[in-house]
């Protein structure tokens, strides 16, 4: 079997994302949010997703990259009768005191070499693919009307061969802005290239300001670049992945929605974009997540949507032949059904910098007390309790040692948040529930094989127990933190440093493919308890299971190499993130050498 990659880049503008295949078609983009029906979709059904490529007549060869320190994609394709370049972008700068960021591709098509015959196809959908757009031709726009809001088409291209299907030669630079709702008003040419100008100087000035050791810096910056357009930034949501039903292996059925905003993935993200110094993310995240939990009872549900919606119904698209025809097509999560007590503590984790980092002024936090007794009073009510844990079993609960961990570490956070804000009482409730979850992980541990297994009463072992140490449970110097990583290595690490989540069957039988962010995990593990050059090595080792722009997908096949799941996963890119903080504080490199 080939390796398979994924063929895509990804640009966007924290209002959306879109997904550019190296065939320069956008094969994937929901307007108007991420969790909206696709208006292109052919990553999930080559003949109802829709298109919008800009294709040679013959043979060619594609070159995909990205301008340096941007979320800006160049495309160059090679015939025997030219070359040229698309670059696609979505404009994001300051302006008028707030960010602009429409729902606006912009595709700038530039003659390189040569006399390159190309047609332009610009064909939306909607509604999942159901809906077949009407055509309209105005005097130098094309409108598609038939999802609620007008998509148009304003470009300097001749209309009549985009409207009739036409190759033609590519003569001078052509400008195609596709808009949903507001259209373009403006000069075309002009209007084009000062958005470019505007969202480079953006992007480049975002990563200047970023943190970054010099340890595979190039990797962290468009891990870094990936990871903020994850963002939603209207409301400060974080989804998981732009996509849905990509399978975590052929035939497997495990395909999932992951455009919405997980409590415990948003946790990660969070954490990564704190280490290069970005605080932005964490205060819009802030907003969000004090809603929830002032809007809720006793329990969080482990996702929301974008807008904080509850109810996220898992239906099945029959209609959509799935990714290289994998079905099912899913649209909608049943996640959000599921007991998962960890989320409780990564909430407060997630908001502990804002009180004990200095660069934030806490004091103009208000209800700190209320919502860190209230967070606390949801951890009392859960901390004895069955969940699906971290990896969701549809059809199992057991008492997890991943989800004691971080109700245990959302305590130590609560406890913290409690000392800052001088509430004795607060400090005093959370230390106490420390203690309980405390006594809980240590009723996973399994003496005789020297650790900790994955939940009271299994004998199964668990990659998400290597939080363990990097959450400093276990003190990562002592016997045991690095006798429980030996006995993970030696169970679940594949030949080539890749690594299971587990390995006994579940819901939907054994799993297939590796998680990406468990590698990462075992890498910030390993420099954990000072084992250096073996994470430096075993990191060097997963860089080959990025796709041609350094983007990473959620699982990857040990046999081949191959890509599968959502992508980019927001996790995977965390884990490099993550993984690379650690060598560099172990590493104590300056910047510059």
């Amino acid at each position: 079997m080939e390796k398979h990659t994924y063929q895509t880049g990804i640009i966007g503008n924290c209002s959306y994302l879109a997904h550019v295949h190296k065939n320069t078609n956008i094969t994937w983009l929901c307007w108007p949010r991420f969790d909206s029906s696709f208006v292109f979709g052919s990553m999930l059904d080559t003949k109802k997703g829709g298109e919008f490529s800009i294709a040679p007549s013959s043979a060619y060869t594609s070159k995909q990259y990205y301008l340096e320190n941007t979320n800006i994609l160049c495309t160059e394709i090679t015939t025997e009768s030219g070359r040229y370049k698309v670059t696609d972008f979505a404009p994001r700068f300051q302006q008028f005191e707030r960010y602009f960021k429409p729902l606006m591709l912009i595709r700038k098509v530039q003659l390189l070499e040569g006399n390159p015959h190309i047609k332009i196809k610009c064909q939306p959908v909607y509604d999942y693919g159901k809906s077949e757009l009407t055509v309209i031709r105005g005097s130098n726009h094309i409108e598609y009307m038939g999802c609620g809001e007008k998509i148009r088409l304003s470009t300097n291209a001749p209309l009549s061969y985009i409207l009739e299907d036409q190759y033609f030669i590519l003569k001078d630079t052509l400008y195609l802005f596709l808009t949903f709702g507001e259209p373009l008003e403006g000069p075309i040419q002009t209007t084009a290239d000062r958005f470019l100008n505007q969202t480079i100087s953006y992007w480049r000035t975002w990563v200047k300001r970023s943190s970054i050791g010099d340890f595979y810096q190039e990797q962290v910056i468009r891990s870094a670049l990936a990871l903020k357009i994850h963002q939603y930034e209207d409301t400060g949501a974080i989804i998981a992945a732009s996509t849905t039903s990509l399978p975590e292996f052929p035939g497997s059925g495990r395909n999932w929605d992951y455009r919405f905003c997980w409590l415990r993935d948003t946790y990660y993200v969070i954490n990564a974009l704190h280490h290069i110094g970005h605080f932005e993310e964490t205060e819009k995240y802030f907003d969000y997540i004090t809603d929830i939990s002032f809007e809720e009872g006793l329990r969080y549900q482990p996702l929301y949507s974008i807008s904080r919606q509850k109810n996220l119904v898992e239906e099945i698209a029959d209609h959509l032949e799935g990714y290289l025809g994998n079905g099912p097509v899913r649209i909608g999560n049943q996640a959000y059904e599921h007991i998962q007590n960890d989320i409780y503590g990564q909430a407060l984790i997630s908001l502990l910098p804002l009180y004990t980092d200095h660069r934030f002024v806490f004091s103009e936090r208000k209800d700190s007390a209320s919502l860190v007794e209230v967070a606390l009073r949801r951890i009392e009510h859960t901390i004895d309790e069955v969940d699906a844990g971290i990896w969701e079993f549809r059809n199992s609960a057991y008492l997890h040692c991943y989800s004691n961990l971080f109700q245990w570490a959302g305590c130590s956070a609560a406890a913290k948040i409690a000392r800052t804000i001088n509430n004795e009482a607060l400090e005093e409730k959370a230390v106490s529930l420390m203690k309980r979850a405390a006594k809980h992980i240590e009723d996973c541990y399994d003496p005789v094989r020297k650790v900790y297994t994955h939940a009271v009463g299994s004998p199964h072992l668990d990659a998400s127990t290597l939080q363990l140490i990097m959450m400093n449970y276990l003190d990562p110097q002592s016997e045991r933190a690095k006798n429980h990583l030996i006995a993970l290595e030696n169970e679940l690490k594949t030949p080539n440093g890749l690594f299971y989540r587990y390995l006994h069957a579940d819901d939907f039988g054994k799993p297939e493919t590796t998680f990406l962010i468990c590698a990462f995990w075992y890498v910030e593990a390993l420099a954990c308890v000072g084992r250096v050059d073996d994470a430096i090595r075993e990191f060097e080792k997963l860089m080959k299971y990025a796709n041609h722009l350094m983007l990473f997908s959620e699982d990857v096949d040990e046999e081949t190499g191959s890509q599968w799941g959502n992508f980019p996963q927001a996790y995977s890119h965390v884990g490099l993130m993550n993984a690379a903080y650690r060598i560099s504080n172990k590493l104590n490199r300056p910047l510059y050498l």
